[in-house]
């Protein structure tokens, strides 16, 4: 009865409250944060209550029995896609969050009821999940506090900090194929009549050698829709290359740097320093300053890949024709800088 009781009267406090017409603070203040994996986003909604010197847990949190994980309302956690927790599928949705604490493990139940007060209306029987976790000790923290780290692009993992705990659950994204899902959908919205929108799906899927058939067509899509393009050649020759038609690829990145822009080959010629293939990164430099030899930028990629090479002298004599081009103020003082640098060493 004394349970009924004090909900009846957080009941009246509340509605008491909202007929005054005024917004007060609250003791335990209103908070979110919210984390994006992938293109998922995870969001915890609680209220934030302070140590205030109390003995919280075995005290005002007590052990073994049912907290909402915050104060006042249900503290909520919501994933606009599926996730695992504890290798538990769960859906996309809003879920309260309760826990049970224990002195050695918590127990972080996440339920599909997510509206009512508290902790106080909790059913088993509609849990989503229900993982089992170790706490740890943690640096004082006066106010309940929710954060997210180890982020990656497939993970992150959810804190609980209060006075000298933390509790902490993994959350796993299927990244890849959430991805690869709302592409699909994205492609027959207006992204489906440009080449890019084929293009960037395209180099997902090759960037994480994921759906690679797929990928394939997609690829072979934007190539129809602008064929001449460079960046589309470029993919294109690296799929053939991946289903084993090593000539098509040769044939068709031959093709793509007869079309390709002095960006175009500047990119190319990074991407190739990036995989180690400094003497191929050297000649396709080489190419585009015999392209464009007016470009300051082109002779200045140049010495960058033949310094790189150990090659200092040819760096330097690049590096000065860079000068002669006229670069901004700002490349001008750091190219002078690393003649300098190569001349002193």
């Amino acid at each position: 009865m004394k349970h009924i009781a004090f909900i009846v009267l957080v009941f009246f406090a509340v509605c008491a409250g909202a007929q005054s017409g005024l917004t007060l603070p609250e003791e335990s203040p209103y908070a979110t944060v919210s984390q994006r994996v992938g293109i998922t986003d995870i969001t915890v909604t609680y209220h934030s209550p302070a140590v205030k010197g109390r003995k919280i847990w075995g005290g005002i949190v007590p052990y073994n029995e049912l907290w909402r994980a915050g104060a006042n309302e249900n503290t909520t956690i919501s994933f606009t896609d599926d996730v695992s927790i504890g290798g538990q599928k769960v859906g996309a949705g809003i879920y309260g969050l309760h826990v049970l604490p224990g002195e050695k493990e918590w127990v972080i139940i996440f339920s599909k009821n997510h509206t009512s007060w508290g902790s106080f209306f909790y059913k088993k029987e509609e849990d989503a999940a229900r993982v089992t976790v170790k706490p740890t000790e943690h640096e004082f923290t006066e106010w309940l506090t929710y954060s997210f780290t180890n982020k990656s692009s497939n993970s992150a993992t959810l804190s609980l900090q209060w006075e000298k705990l933390q509790v902490s659950v993994q959350i796993d994204v299927d990244s890849k194929a959430i991805v690869f899902e709302n592409i699909k959908q994205e492609l027959r919205s207006t992204a489906g009549f440009r080449w890019e929108g084929y293009y960037e799906a395209a180099n997902f899927c090759y960037n994480n050698q994921y759906q690679l058939e797929q990928g394939k067509s997609w690829i072979e899509t934007a190539e129809r829709l602008h064929p001449d393009e460079f960046v589309v050649l470029r993919l294109k020759s690296k799929y053939q290359e991946a289903f084993g038609d090593s000539v098509g690829a040769a044939a068709t990145l031959k093709t793509a740097l007869s079309k390709a822009s002095e960006g175009d080959m500047n990119t190319y010629g990074y991407e190739l320093l990036a995989q180690g293939k400094t003497k191929e990164a050297i000649e396709v430099f080489k190419t585009n300053v015999k392209n464009f030899p007016k470009s300051w930028n082109a002779r200045d990629s140049l010495a960058e890949a033949l310094a790189m090479s150990g090659n200092k002298a040819e760096a330097i004599k690049e590096y000065e024709q860079s000068l002669k081009n006229n670069p901004p103020a700002e490349h001008k003082t750091r190219i002078e800088e690393t003649i300098k640098s190569l001349k002193g060493s």
